[in-house]
């Protein structure tokens, strides 16, 4: 069982880094966002789809075995589909290999933009011909900046609460008087996959920026309502609606901007030439303030009550959205090359 859990974290750490910097390089520019919000969309979906394949649980002790047996379908799936998947026409670009690049370029766009995107990426090359980043030039004053960024994204995404939120929403409900575990879990679940659903309609014409600064002020305000909700004496009678309605705003505010703009954004604003590293850096954020959530929550809620947790959550949103409106750039309907451009002007 161990074994097979690490082998299963190492090809879901894997992917988290990789699958949003092969959508965002393969990607036209005018649907970027939608289709890098559509990866999160489907990771809601599967959530939600776990959720109801544990159901029979509950009846049959034995079900988890059937559960394991079930996760091997999208892993075949996801492994046939890449090997027949097109290879990032930028990766190929930097290695040289200019008729494969023109070739996926034309599968991907259209025979008309082969021309227009081998420009841009030349151009790219041209501005930058260095090779790639070591480990260590990512915290250069070159690039800290954009790094602690995408780092910085990441540690909101996760301190801000929404897997002790998600894993612990049954427990939350049960002590606000909700009793069906299976329908609290079911509603947090479709608030996710909605939200996810309407950022990815909205990713490519509100831009990232806005949508991170909308969703954090949302996921503050609900976290406001739900330590509200367990301490004023005065809305005991409505404490369960309240921690309900409150759970599913938070959800749904995370779904808009925090849950798949991070994932998004990171590598459109890192350099090529550190974006592999870069991006892997940041997911070693979200995956430590993850652990850190799940391995203290209970603790630190026993010790100080549910209450004082959500208003710290409150209070971790509200810097994110001070911290956003300052320091994250708008790169909406820019090719990762303009980008690179504009955030390196000296390169």
């Amino acid at each position: 069982m161990i074994i097979g859990r690490l082998l299963a974290g190492i090809g879901i750490g894997i992917s988290s880094a990789i699958v949003p910097l092969y959508i965002s390089e393969i990607s036209p520019t005018e649907i970027r966002g939608a289709l890098g919000s559509v990866n999160q969309l489907f990771i809601c979906v599967g959530i939600l789809a776990a959720l109801v394949a544990g159901l029979p649980l509950a009846g049959n002790p034995l079900w988890w075995r059937t559960m394991f047996g079930i996760a091997v379908g999208p892993s075949v799936l996801l492994a046939l589909g890449m090997a027949f998947s097109p290879e990032s026409p930028r990766w190929l670009f930097q290695q040289g290999k200019l008729p494969e690049a023109e070739k996926v370029i034309k599968t991907l766009y259209g025979k008309e933009r082969v021309a227009e995107v081998m420009y841009d990426l030349s151009s790219a090359v041209q501005g930058s011909a260095e090779p790639e980043a070591g480990w260590f030039d990512l915290f250069s004053s070159r690039y800290w900046k954009v790094v602690s960024v995408g780092a910085a994204l990441f540690m909101f995404q996760q301190l801000a609460g929404i897997n002790a939120v998600v894993y612990y929403s049954t427990s939350v409900f049960r002590s606000a008087g909700i009793v069906s575990d299976v329908a609290a879990s079911a509603l947090v679940g479709a608030s996710n996959v909605f939200g996810t659903a309407v950022a990815s309609s909205l990713m490519d014409r509100q831009g990232r920026k806005s949508l991170l600064i909308t969703s954090f002020a949302g996921m503050a305000a609900s976290m406001l309502l739900l330590s509200l909700s367990f301490t004023w004496k005065v809305l005991a009678p409505y404490s369960g609606t309240l921690a309900v309605v409150g759970t599913v705003l938070y959800v749904l505010s995370f779904s808009l901007g925090a849950g798949p703009v991070p994932a998004l954004l990171l590598p459109e604003i890192f350099a090529s030439r550190i974006r592999a590293k870069a991006v892997a850096l940041s997911l070693g954020m979200h995956w430590s303030s993850n652990f850190v959530i799940g391995l203290y929550f209970l603790s630190v809620v026993n010790k100080f009550g549910i209450s004082s947790v959500y208003l710290g959550f409150a209070g971790i949103c509200f810097l994110a959205v001070l911290y956003i409106a300052g320091n994250v750039v708008e790169t909406k309907g820019r090719s990762l090359e303009e980008i690179e451009r504009a955030l390196n002007p000296a390169i």
